[in-house]
């Protein structure tokens, strides 16, 4: 659904078009099976919100259908503060009395857990459940030193120390607690950063601490999209 148009220039006018038509599946997916050499099993739609329209688009819809029907799994990622709209929707799609969509890939983490009950209706539902941006794109690890967010900080910090783990980690092990996360995705740009957020699996969450944690740090959702919306990202 996206073409990377930037050519690796971090001050290019535009990075990348969202562009969600049959035209440039049927591109992509030739693609991703050449570069891919066999290797592809699960193909996403990328962030196939409400506004995109794309999950109402029968060519397209038609066409996934057709790439299920060759034993490829068929996903979709969401994103911005109608998530769990978006997941419901895409439930509800079949073809040829089919369910479309094998599995979905959702922002969820302590500031923006939103997302959840749907989350955990999907994998009862039977769908494969990708978390992403279980860092808040940074703002859940000790990079984030801004004013406003020293409050909630300072409770991730007792938290972690508590634990004898850096805020990374709980935070990762706050997503790997919830029962329907199969995959959380990881976005280290450094050997170091990898390290720490691998340790995530080895913490030991106190009873309750997961759930006083979300009651203490979540946001509003539009407030936490905005927030997104306004960081600095290189």
């Amino acid at each position: 659904g996206y073409t990377y148009t930037a050519d690796w220039q971090v001050d290019a006018e535009t990075h990348e078009v969202k562009e969600h038509s049959l035209e440039v599946l049927n591109r992509q997916i030739l693609e991703s099976r050449e570069r891919l050499n066999g290797a592809l099993n699960l193909y996403q739609i990328h962030s196939a919100t409400m506004e995109s329209g794309v999950l109402e688009n029968e060519p397209v819809l038609n066409r996934l259908a057709e790439l299920k029907g060759e034993r490829l799994r068929i996903g979709l990622s969401v994103s911005g503060p109608k998530q769990g709209e978006a997941i419901r929707k895409a439930m509800k799609i079949q073809i040829a009395g089919r369910r479309l969509f094998d599995t979905v890939q959702a922002t969820w983490n302590l500031l923006e857990p939103s997302a959840g009950p749907v989350l955990a209706e999907a994998y009862a539902a039977g769908m494969g459940v990708i978390v992403k941006e279980g860092l808040a794109n940074g703002r859940l690890t000790e990079r984030n030193q801004e004013s406003g967010f020293a409050g909630k900080r300072e409770q991730l910090e007792s938290a972690a120390s508590m634990l004898g783990v850096s805020i990374d980690q709980i935070a990762l092990a706050c997503v790997l607690h919830q029962p329907w996360a199969g995959v959380v995705l990881g976005g280290a740009v450094a050997v170091e950063h990898l390290n720490s957020n691998a340790k995530a699996v080895a913490v030991n969450l106190e009873s309750g601490l997961a759930e006083q944690l979300l009651a203490e740090l979540q946001e509003v959702p539009e407030d936490y999209w905005s927030t997104r919306k306004a960081l600095a990202w290189n």
